[in-house]
């Protein structure tokens, strides 16, 4: 069983920036692809961020490239994204998501695993 907790989520400014950890249990981390997922209220959940189990592949939703970094330390089960000139639309509580398999996925329904989420709020 995969346990996940997220942590780094808090009050920024615009133009700030924060960064998020997830900190993954389990001797197998490393094999699963992770993603970042956001949801903002009345909004749907939302694709952000994927890295594969390697860090070779990684994804990012149009609304946060060049802006936000995905990566991972398979030494310390950790999953960071790095979130960089924040944006008031960026506010929202922020999950971290594992697959089953080693490779990037877009779609929230192929993650088995998922943290309770850490709450961004960027305000203007």
């Amino acid at each position: 069983q995969v346990q996940l907790v997220e942590s780094g989520g808090g009050l920024v400014q615009a133009g700030g920036s924060l960064r998020l950890s997830c900190a993954a249990s389990g001797h197998t981390f490393s094999r699963n692809a992770m993603g970042w997922f956001r949801q903002a209220p009345g909004n749907e959940r939302e694709f952000v961020a994927a890295i594969s189990w390697s860090a070779a592949d990684t994804l990012y939703a149009t609304s946060v490239k060049g802006r936000f970094t995905i990566s991972r330390d398979n030494a310390k089960n950790t999953v960071y994204l790095q979130m960089n000139s924040l944006k008031p639309e960026d506010t929202a509580v922020y999950y971290c998501a594992a697959r089953y398999y080693s490779s990037t996925s877009y779609f929230s329904q192929e993650y088995a695993y998922w943290g309770q989420g850490t709450q961004v709020t960027v305000s203007s």
